[in-house]
Parts: structure tokens; sequence; C-alpha cells
């Protein structure tokens, strides 16, 4: 089994909603976070200070008070949750803390002090009902002209997918 990458470059109409490069990384698997994190790990090793949202990740309590630091430039946050989320519906208790999480995101754009986000499983977030779509876009509009934004998961929102740069769509095929 090899995976294979596609990437697609858009381009914008001179309307478009960030001032940065959005990114797209999506899969029909929950499986590319590595590729994002070298990217990330890059960013954060030349110097450029880099957030990392987890949106769905959870059972190790660190929640938006208790951030990991990596390389003195990236930042990692993951919701206060006692588990991971998968697809099933999230109680309000969960719903509250991705909220809790988003909110730090949109503090931290505002803030401009990263150079790049990556907000990982956005897309599930929003099939969850936890985040809408349509504050992700204001939030994109709103960035600092500086700032480069990442966004994964599966089946990303068509109207996030017409606000990205680049979509990097991942699958895998199969040789003979």
């Amino acid at each position: 089994m090899v995976s294979q990458l596609e990437v697609s470059t858009l381009s914008r109409s001179s309307n478009s909603l960030a001032h940065g490069l959005v990114q797209v990384f999506t899969a029909p698997r929950r499986t590319f976070l590595t590729d994002v994190m070298a990217q990330a790990l890059r960013v954060a090793g030349q110097g450029q200070s880099v957030l990392v949202a987890q949106f769905l990740k959870g059972g190790i309590r660190q929640g938006s008070d208790h951030p990991i630091s990596l390389v003195q430039r990236l930042d990692w946050l993951r919701c206060d949750l006692s588990r991971n989320l998968d697809e099933t519906q999230p109680t309000p208790e969960e719903i509250a803390a991705i909220r809790d999480l988003w909110q730090q995101v949109v503090d931290r754009v505002q803030s401009a002090q990263y150079e790049l986000i990556v907000l990982d499983e956005l897309s599930l977030a929003i099939r969850l009902g936890a985040i809408d779509c349509k504050e992700v876009l204001d939030l994109l509009d709103r960035c600092p002209q500086h700032l480069d934004v990442i966004l994964t998961g599966p089946d990303v929102p068509q109207s996030l997918l017409d606000a990205a740069d680049q979509i990097t769509e991942v699958r895998r095929s199969r040789r003979s």
C-alpha cells in the first residue's frame, strides 16, 4: 500500500478571506498529522512562532491552561478532555472544552504573536457542531498579514476549501 499526496494550489480572487497562506490537509482518515507537525516543527526550528491546536485530542488533561512548548517556539494546545473524541456526539462538557480551545485560538490569533497556526481536526469540530464554519471564515478574514494557517480534517466544508490557497489531499492507493 502506497500513500499518495495530491496537492492543489488554488488562485484565490482579490477578495480572498485570509492575508497569509491558508492550507488545508484532508484525508478520508485521520492520518496526516505527522506531515503537518513536521512542517510546524520546521517553521519553529527556523525561529518563527507556531501554535498547534488539537480540537478532538484529550486524555492528558492538558487544556488551554497547560500548553506544551516545544523547541522554544512551538506551543501545543489540546482540549481539556478526559478522552480523545471520535465522530460520536460529544457531551455538553466536551463541546464546552472545544469552545474554550477555540476561544484560546481566537485570542492568540488576535495577539499576532504567531507566524503559523495549525488547527488540527477543525473540520470534525465543525461537523460535531462545536464550532460554526462562519466563525472560522471570520477568523481567517481577521488574521494578521504575516500569519499562515493550516486546517486539517476529513470532509472540510466547501467554504473553507474555497478560502484555501493550497489543498493537500492524502489518500491511499494500491500498486502492483
